[in-house]
């Protein structure tokens, strides 16, 4: 059994999708665990605000084979594949880390850099799990946050 750290954001019926995914997730996998969500403004476009958790889970599914099953799942909640990187979403769902692999290939990359650059992702991380070691760098999850240049930013969160 492997264990992975998932980013959960949408910003088109942002509350219902998220709810979904979360329901699809623990009804596929064992020991589904949540970080707080948080309100966030969207990055790289104009558009409505996001909202941005992470979550663990249990899987004996290989790293591409659940990276096949969370785009299913993406698409079921409507995901546009032919749009630009950085626009609406109804359900996006990433898989952060997964165990210590360190994964580059033309399909996944683990750990995902966006750890490294975004605060809507680093945060409910080091929320969720503060003492998981980065495979790469080697800090923990709460130092590589407590090192973030937006660790001052107030995020807002909410209740879903």
């Amino acid at each position: 059994m492997s264990t992975a750290y998932l980013g959960l954001g949408s910003n088109v019926n942002a509350r219902s999708n998220i709810l979904a995914g979360i329901a699809a997730l623990r009804e596929a996998f064992d020991n589904v665990q949540l970080s707080p969500a948080y309100q966030t403004r969207a990055v790289g476009f104009d558009g409505d605000d996001f909202i941005n958790l992470t979550a663990s889970i249990e899987t004996t599914l290989q790293p591409l084979e659940l990276k096949q099953f969370l785009n299913e799942l993406e698409d079921r909640h409507g995901r546009a594949r032919n749009v630009a990187k950085f626009s609406d979403r109804t359900l996006d769902i990433d898989i952060l880390l997964y165990d210590d692999l360190y994964l580059i290939s033309p399909l996944l990359e683990i750990p995902r850099a966006e750890i490294m650059t975004f605060a809507h992702v680093l945060k409910p991380l080091a929320d969720l799990a503060p003492d998981l070691l980065h495979p790469v760098c080697r800090r923990t999850v709460a130092e590589i946050w407590e090192a973030h240049p937006a660790r001052e930013t107030r995020f807002r969160c909410i209740d879903l």
